[in-house]
């Protein structure tokens, strides 16, 4: 029986990262980010272990950030390629992407 993986996702601000704690093992799944000099949150890198994929995590990562952006009146740069192309499928998050 596969183990679900908790909804709950973390922003640790000190690590700059959206994080999830996955079952089982001494692992994260992340979405990186670091601030530029306009203020706005570059969304860098989303990593989730191989024998996790395909469970959604990465989504969940995604809107976590979108949606804590819009919470913090913040805008995205989007140079992770997941993250542009959650951003494609989810355009009502446009209020919250730069550029």
């Amino acid at each position: 029986m596969t183990e679900t993986i908790p909804p709950e996702v973390v922003h640790n601000e000190a690590a700059h990262r959206f994080e999830v704690t996955l079952p089982g093992v001494d692992a994260i799944a992340a979405a990186y980010y670091k601030m530029d000099d306009n203020g706005h949150r570059v969304l860098t890198h989303t990593e989730v272990p191989q024998e996790f994929g395909g469970q959604g995590i990465a989504s969940k990562l995604a809107r976590a950030a979108f949606d804590d952006a819009r919470a913090q009146g913040l805008k995205l740069v989007l140079k992770c390629p997941f993250m542009a192309s959650w951003y494609a499928r989810h355009p009502d998050y446009g209020d919250v992407v730069a550029g």
